[in-house]
């Protein structure tokens, strides 16, 4: 089942396997995949003198097997066969479990981690073509390794189909906790672990006594600008630490990226990954799975409060913390998410494949999304709340090309509307006429753009109306030593290109500050 190609990287990256493991398989033998499951396990343990298969058959519908690390269970399972993009997934549950891996966590978040009260059972509902479910997935895995409190199962909701349609999914990830709706779609371990101590509550840990950690740049966020002002820090001999909550941030969830200069196509993975391997050419540290809880920025030492009792102080602070997708903020939304109100239409599209769908938005993404969509719906209605689209040209000639996509403009969403298990129309106001009518649909794509990540800094800075933090030309805020740089701040044009070069001007800026004396 395995391509000679593909096995051979599986060899190499099961090469330095310490433990040995087991996948425990759990089947029908009637199940119509059983058989692709058992070829798969065995070509993957085939790879490695440290795997091997275990077999059990059931009366019952499973299709599922647990990972097993010298005879005992690692609270992981996968229920389905994970090819596609979760076939990552499978490679690094076995490799964290035997400690290796670059995306395990730094020994703070685990400490937080298994800190975590429980028990705690998650189930997370993926799709195999699904790009954000993979993060989701081997993050919740990383728990179930570190916590023996924890367990996580994914499951192809392909494959339980009607276990998903029980359940109403209509996005993915969907992450269950003790059985109840947890997560909907993309997220970070950090994110996550955030969310589970909310929940669920945390032990006392001796061991997590107040940190404080010092440098001369802290820089919060990974993204482009982040990265930027990074390594050109880094490049004038300073100690600089980058906190974030991933290397990469907003950039990681673009599919297809055409416009970074000498760079013709990438991906925002692949891009993601460049960044993180630029700034490890430095002695830069990372802390990844940040989430900032508190800033103090006034004074010459400025002081950043993470969780987990984390503070880091520097006289120097580059703000980079990118910015989010933005939310409709109507009646019915939040109630909806993830029963057919979506944000990611490679993920979620398929769930409405011959339904109706509407996309909120005429930008670029926008519209890349209903060009997207109408190779799957049925009809694809997009609303600009604008009185003309601002997408690029040459993506409103090939939208109004396509004979399933109707446009419409000076939209207003005013509701989403549904029956309590999934939603049935959207409420639309003509913003010229006044008029307000209800469309009948299956699905809402909200693709209205980005708002500044900048509340933890709203109060000792000057944001525009939007919550845009303020610069001058040189990226300096309204503070001595904050400095602002990417999508957060007010520079004209969020691209990555601006953002990487705003970062560099930022950490410039901090730098020529420093020797003259001015922090």
């Amino acid at each position: 089942m395995l391509e000679t190609s593909i096995s051979d990287q599986v060899r190499s990256v099961f090469q330095q396997l310490e433990a040995r493991y087991i996948f425990h398989i759990t089947y029908h033998p009637k199940h119509e995949q059983a058989g692709e499951l058992l070829e798969f396990l065995n070509d993957v343990a085939s790879c490695s003198d440290k795997l091997s298969c275990r077999t059990t058959e059931t009366d019952e519908p499973k299709l599922e097997f647990a990972l097993l690390k010298e005879g005992r269970k690692t609270g992981i399972t996968f229920r389905g066969i994970p090819t596609g993009h979760e076939f990552t997934s499978l490679l690094l549950a076995v490799l964290n479990a035997d400690g290796k891996g670059k995306n395990l966590p730094d020994e703070t978040i685990s400490r937080r981690i298994r800190a975590l009260k429980g028990p705690v059972r998650l189930q997370t509902y993926v799709s195999l073509t699904c790009t954000n479910c993979p993060d989701i997935v081997q993050a919740l895995n990383i728990m179930a390794l570190l916590n023996p409190q924890i367990t996580h199962e994914m499951t192809d909701g392909a494959i339980f189909q009607k276990e998903a349609d029980d359940l109403k999914i209509q996005a993915v990830p969907s992450v269950y906790a003790n059985g109840k709706q947890f997560h909907v779609g993309r997220g970070s371990l950090g994110e996550l672990l955030q969310k589970l101590e909310k929940s669920f509550g945390s032990l006392p840990d001796a061991e997590n006594s107040p940190i404080h950690r010092e440098f001369d740049v802290l820089v919060l966020g990974g993204g482009p600008a982040g990265a930027s002002a990074a390594i050109y820090s880094a490049r004038k001999g300073l100690r600089v630490a980058v906190v974030a909550g991933r290397i990469g941030g907003q950039v990681k969830e673009t599919v297809g990226i055409e416009n970074l200069i000498s760079i013709p196509q990438t991906t925002g993975a692949q891009l993601a990954d460049a960044l993180r391997s630029h700034i490890g050419h430095y002695p830069i540290q990372i802390f990844e799975d940040r989430s900032i809880e508190k800033a103090e920025l006034q004074g010459k030492e400025k002081k950043i409060f993470a969780g987990g009792g984390e503070t880091f102080i520097a006289p120097a602070v580059i703000i980079a913390t990118g910015a989010s997708w933005r939310r409709l903020n109507v009646e019915g939304e939040a109630e909806y998410i993830g029963r057919g109100v979506a944000f990611c239409p490679h993920c979620d599209g398929p769930f409405y494949q011959g339904k109706e769908v509407a996309v909120i938005g005429g930008g670029n993404s926008g519209i890349e999304a209903a060009i997207d969509l109408a190779g799957i719906c049925k009809k694809v209605t997009v609303f600009e709340f604008a009185d003309t689209l601002k997408a690029d040209r040459i993506l409103q000639e090939k939208a109004q090309s396509l004979p399933n996509v109707e446009i419409f403009t000076s939209s207003q969403t005013m509701k989403v509307t549904g029956n309590g298990d999934k939603v049935t129309a959207i409420r639309i106001k003509n913003r010229l006429t006044d008029e307000e009518r209800d469309y009948s649909l299956d699905g809402i794509f909200v693709q209205i753009g980005l708002a500044a990540n900048s509340a933890p800094f709203r109060d000792a800075l000057d944001t525009t109306p939007i919550g845009e933090i303020k610069t001058d030309a040189f990226c300096r805020t309204t503070l001595p030593g904050v400095y602002a740089a990417g999508d957060v701040s007010n520079v004209p044009y969020k691209q990555i290109i601006i953002a990487m070069g705003e970062g560099a001007k930022a950490a410039l800026s901090a730098f020529d500050d420093r020797v003259r004396g001015a922090l």
